[in-house]
């Protein structure tokens, strides 16, 4: 049986609680066209590069499942016809080995090591005085970047704000 992967997007009319009851009616869905689910993750609510259907945020939720590949555009189309959902995509994912799995976890244990590492680089120069709490360089030659970067989110906060009105003129 061939492994998909399927990433839909939820809109934003709905609350937090409201997305479960949905993310179980695509599940249901799949299991009722003989599909078995190998994960099932909600990624959380983000900011859409452009507006769907009018909404700017959206609820992105991930499915992993096993589905015999004549049942695929039953389940497609059904979750074209779910008003819930703005946008899908289903896409064949070939299936890890043991010996996959296990360097993924390696490579993770090794990323998590290098973060630790760095923190306690951090924490070590703030101690020494090189760097202060806040970040900024100790160093009279060093650069203001907070303010630069509060100014971006405030001009963006703007620029969204004018792009949301109807009468651009």
């Amino acid at each position: 049986m061939p492994h998909y992967e399927l990433l839909y997007l939820i809109s934003n009319k709905f609350s937090e609680t409201e997305v479960k009851p949905i993310m179980d009616k695509v599940n249901s869905l799949i299991i009722s066209n003989q599909g078995k689910i190998a994960q099932s993750l909600g990624l959380g609510k983000k900011r859409l590069a452009y507006a769907i259907k009018g909404f700017r945020f959206g609820y992105y939720n991930l499915v992993e499942f096993d589905l015999p590949g004549a049942h695929l555009a039953k389940v497609d189309h059904a979750l074209r016809m779910m008003s819930e959902i703005l946008r899908q995509q289903i896409v064949l994912k070939p299936l890890k080995t043991e010996e996959q799995a296990k360097q993924d976890k390696e490579i993770a244990l090794k990323i998590a090591a290098r973060k630790l590492e760095e923190q306690k680089l951090v924490k070590e120069k703030v101690s020494t005085g090189s760097i202060t709490p806040s970040g900024q360089s100790s160093q009279p030659g060093a650069k203001q970047t907070d303010k630069d970067k509060v100014d971006l989110k405030d001009l963006d906060e703007k620029l969204d704000k004018i792009l949301e009105t109807d009468n651009l003129l």
